[in-house]
């Protein structure tokens, strides 16, 4: 099992938008870094776990603890021409860009990144790293048990499936 932090902007997809989707499940469109979406196509299983992340907004944090719900497909915002996510060099028989579907599991209080750094244990997460701006990162598990409090695989509960 692998664990991840992947991070959106609150007014892109914010985890209340996430949950109040059908099963808690969202496509996480418009990842257009190359080594992201290696991550998504190469090393991302279902039933991985997701650090649920905002960025760009007043108080960037950890949101929600989610779990990867999909295989690797491509993004169909790649082909849109209306979509910011538009790619011009990207063919339906040959996409560049992947996403994986992710369902948010529960809501957590804000961890923001102060907090985050203010926890020795955290220092090597790679959110905390300086110039680190992927929008998808590996997170060790020993990292995902401090901050979840758990090293349980990520199963969806009750309420979420």
């Amino acid at each position: 099992m692998n664990y991840w932090l992947m991070k959106s902007e609150p007014e892109e997809c914010s985890v209340d938008n996430a949950l109040a989707s059908k099963n808690a499940t969202v496509p996480w469109v418009g990842v257009r870094n190359y080594q992201a979406r290696n991550f998504m196509r190469d090393a991302m299983r279902v039933g991985d776990g997701v650090l649920f992340y905002h960025s760009s907004c007043a108080e960037p944090g950890i949101v929600g603890i989610a779990r990867v719900a999909s295989t690797a497909y491509p993004d169909p915002t790649q082909f849109d021409p209306d979509s910011p996510y538009f790619d011009a060099k990207s063919r339906p028989d040959e996409p560049r860009w992947l996403l994986v579907d992710v369902q948010v599991l529960r809501k957590i209080s804000t961890l923001p990144l102060p907090a985050l750094r203010a926890r020795p244990e955290l220092a090597e997460l790679l959110v905390l790293k300086k110039g680190n701006r992927l929008s998808i990162t590996p997170v060790e598990p020993r990292h995902w048990q401090a901050i979840t409090g758990s090293s349980a695989v990520v199963q969806p509960d009750k309420a979420g499936s």
